[in-house]
């Protein structure tokens, strides 16, 4: 079943909704740490993002066009403000969805079955400046060219894509790719990457991946 994270900061209802979605056999994460909620939610890598408005340190408004600017994941806001203003608002942001609370749950589970579907052929996919990432298979897609990258490399590249425009910490793609940030050689790590853009330059992607000294790796690429 697909991932699902949910963003309230109301405790309750953050485990009921848990609670719920478990049932139906959905994975769930909860966002707790309301400061970092968009790093939070890149590293979960959810399909979908059930996401309040009203949050301690950053609207939902806001979070909710950092996600769909990326096109990380669906979005449904779940919220307790029932303006028209504001759910149109949330839809011009590229919300997926608007429901209010207190919520019915036989139409939440609707809803969010209905969102899964529309955009199930998209979840694995990730576009690039020219080219596309099949996150399922690590296929590469330019042009009228297609390579399968090996699985280690497929997930730095996958990694990258979605945290284009950020500096990825080596301790992050460790955590990301091999699952630890403990006992991983770095050197495992550089031969991985040099491979990785050995194969983007053949296919003309050339110069995507900068190392930022001390700090990480950054993807270039603009979409």
């Amino acid at each position: 079943m697909s991932r699902i994270t949910i963003v309230e900061d109301d405790c309750f209802m953050r485990e009921e909704l848990a609670d719920i979605l478990e049932k139906e056999g959905y994975e769930v994460t909860q966002i707790r740490d309301f400061q970092n909620v968009y790093e939070e939610i890149q590293k979960s890598r959810p399909a979908l993002v059930l996401l309040d408005i009203n949050l301690p340190q950053k609207s939902g408004f806001e979070i909710c066009k950092q996600l769909k600017e990326k096109n990380l994941c669906s979005v449904i806001i779940l919220t307790s403000r029932i303006q028209i203003e504001d759910e149109i608002h949330g839809l011009k942001l590229g919300a997926d969805d608007f429901l209010t609370k207190p919520y019915h749950k036989g139409r939440l589970l609707a809803r969010i079955e209905n969102t899964l579907q529309r955009f199930s052929g998209f979840e694995g996919i990730l576009k690039g400046n020219g080219f596309y990432l099949d996150k399922h298979t690590y296929t590469l897609y330019t042009g009228n060219c297609s390579k399968v990258l090996p699985e280690k490399e497929g997930k730095i590249l996958e990694v990258l894509l979605e945290h284009s425009g950020e500096i990825v910490s080596k301790e992050d793609l460790f955590l990301m790719v091999w699952g630890t940030q403990v006992y991983v050689d770095e050197n495992i790590l550089q031969v991985n990457m040099t491979r990785l853009r050995k194969t983007l330059n053949t296919l003309g992607l050339k110069n995507m991946v900068q190392t930022v000294r001390g700090r990480g790796y950054l993807w270039n690429g603009e979409e």
